[in-house]
């Protein structure tokens, strides 16, 4: 039996002026997937979620959600998603319980249900011991549950998560992506971000935009594995002595993309070199030793899949 498609997608393109946002989207979503939508800053990620949720038109091109037309009918839309943009549409000086009774309010939910969509979104978001907290007064971390739970408070068929893990730190990154990772077992998620790792911890699935193209659509591992196969390293060495010649020869080398110079002072200079490749380490060591130069300090890096995002966009828009 074929997978319910809760979002559609066709040739949707979106124009600021002469500039184009979106280009030529197309991709669909099946009911109970988990999808991280990916690209780097500009990439026409927020655009493309603000089209869904009725915020935005498009200039050209379709989209459906949950069987409704995004431009026909787009108030029977926009009762089916729950989005939580960049910045959280939080009233701060607002209690949580009646923030989120007022979104009730503001979304339909009929009176009878308010209670018990209200109490599991406190209780799915972890936030069931702070609902007479000011929200204003929360930390940052407890801020973006509430704009979850603002997003889930009306039951949807589709969440629109847009960067939810933007000016959180570490621990509250990971808490943030758990959640939105079980919130999966019960909604169709699509979330938008800058770092691909987070969306590979978190994603069935990955859609890789670049300039507006989607460039790939596949499973995160495989993203991954095809990513690798040009692994980008990252490897400095402290020398002894003039670094003109070193830097010089570096920059010829095959797969070098980057060569900075720094001096240490007394004489030595710190090379840092960018490129591609598992060998690029052994590389770098023939050609300092083969200037005559004595070599004082050793060390690589596999450089974070997501500090070349968008290498991997360009990588897979060839």
């Amino acid at each position: 039996m074929a997978a319910v498609q809760l979002i559609e997608v066709q040739g949707l393109t979106k124009y600021y002026q002469s500039r184009p946002a979106i280009v030529d989207l197309t991709f669909s979503i099946p009911q109970g997937q988990v999808v991280g939508f990916v690209g780097p800053p500009g990439a026409g990620k927020s655009t493309t979620m603000r089209i869904l949720t009725g915020y935005l038109s498009a200039t050209s091109g379709s989209a459906w959600v949950a069987g409704y037309n995004v431009f026909e009918q787009s108030r029977e839309t926009r009762k089916r998603i729950g989005y939580l943009p960049e910045t959280a549409p939080l009233y701060n000086d607002m209690r949580v319980e009646p923030y989120l009774h007022t979104m009730c309010r503001l979304r339909g939910v009929s009176p009878r249900k308010r209670r018990q969509r209200i109490d599991h979104a406190l209780t799915v978001c972890g936030l069931a011991e702070q609902r007479r907290d000011i929200v204003g007064h929360l930390s940052n971390g407890r801020r973006r549950r509430v704009g979850l739970a603002q997003a889930l408070v009306h039951d949807p068929h589709v969440l629109l998560l847009d960067e939810p893990s933007a000016s959180l730190d570490s621990a509250q990154t990971h808490e943030t992506l758990e959640l939105i990772r079980a919130l999966g077992d019960q909604h169709t998620v699509v979330l938008s971000s800058q770092i691909l790792s987070e969306v590979a911890a978190t994603c069935d699935r990955v859609l890789l935009i670049k300039e507006g193209r989607l460039v790939a659509d596949d499973a995160p591992s495989s993203l991954s594995r095809r990513r690798a196969e040009k692994r980008r390293r990252q490897v400095e060495a402290v020398i002894a002595g003039d670094p003109v010649a070193v830097d010089t020869q570096l920059r010829k080398l095959a797969g070098v993309s980057e060569v900075t110079v720094t001096s240490n002072g007394d004489g030595e200079n710190r090379l840092t070199v960018t490129g591609d490749g598992d060998d690029l380490q052994d590389a770098v060591v023939r050609v300092i030793v083969g200037q005559g130069l004595s070599l004082r300090d050793l060390n690589s890096r596999s450089l974070a899949l997501e500090v070349t995002l968008p290498e991997l966009a360009a990588q897979e828009a060839r």
